[in-house]
């Protein structure tokens, strides 16, 4: 798992962009403009590189923008991605804690109607800065 950047290909099409990787058979995406382009190619390059570590197949050197043909109209530039950061967004699956707190304090939030895990997941994001 690691941090990659490869070149991406933004062709206009109809209203957006068709974006593709031509270090990659079949990774391409499409996106309404250029900044939707560029977050939708952040995702489909993390989902096939996650898919080649998770097979353990080699994952091919970059091309250099400058190595590319481009038709007229079309663009390139190079797209980031970091698969432990795509996993860790991805994975959503729930663990159960036990923990223990006051009982007043847990009378006050059942009182008051308050979700436990979400609160916690709340306070767990704020205190470890994770949006």
């Amino acid at each position: 798992m690691a941090k990659y950047i490869y070149p991406a290909v933004f062709t206009p099409e109809g209203n957006g962009y068709f974006i593709d990787f031509p270090d990659f058979d079949a990774c391409y995406t499409q996106g309404s403009d250029i900044a939707d382009g560029i977050t939708m190619a952040e995702d489909v390059l993390s989902l096939m590189l996650t898919h080649f570590e998770d097979e353990q197949r080699e994952i091919p050197a970059a091309s250099s923008i400058k190595s590319l043909s481009l038709t007229e109209d079309a663009f390139a530039t190079y797209i980031s991605c970091d698969t432990t950061v795509y996993r860790r967004r991805m994975n959503n699956t729930a663990v159960k804690k036990t923990l223990t707190i006051p009982s007043w304090l847990n009378d006050s939030a059942v009182a008051a109607g308050l979700n436990f895990s979400q609160v916690l997941q709340e306070a767990l994001r704020q205190k470890l800065n994770i949006l």
